[in-house]
């Protein structure tokens, strides 16, 4: 088993609108191939493959006090310059 860095992390509440937008701007800056992160004083530069695995996973969580916390992960993995392989998700 590998060991995990964490090289970047942002955790924020945002309005609908606001995640639209933001996610908007990941899909732009992947398909031009290399996007940068910033958060006061961290950066991180990352480029992207020409193909990458994507990871969605829908989890529904019981919280003792709130009830059901329903949470959407999208993961994006990839080992740089290493080859890549293709998949057959689609999103309706």
């Amino acid at each position: 088993m590998g060991r995990e860095k964490v090289l970047f992390k942002s955790e924020e509440k945002k309005s609908r609108v606001e995640i639209v937008s933001l996610l908007r701007s990941v899909a732009d800056r992947i398909e031009q191939g290399h996007m940068t992160l910033r958060q006061g004083e961290k950066e991180v530069v990352l480029d992207f493959p020409q193909h990458m695995t994507l990871e969605l996973k829908v989890e529904d969580e019981q919280k003792k006090r709130k009830g059901t916390k329903r949470q959407l992960e999208i993961e994006l993995e990839w080992y740089p310059g290493a080859g890549e392989e293709h998949g057959g998700v689609t999103i309706e």
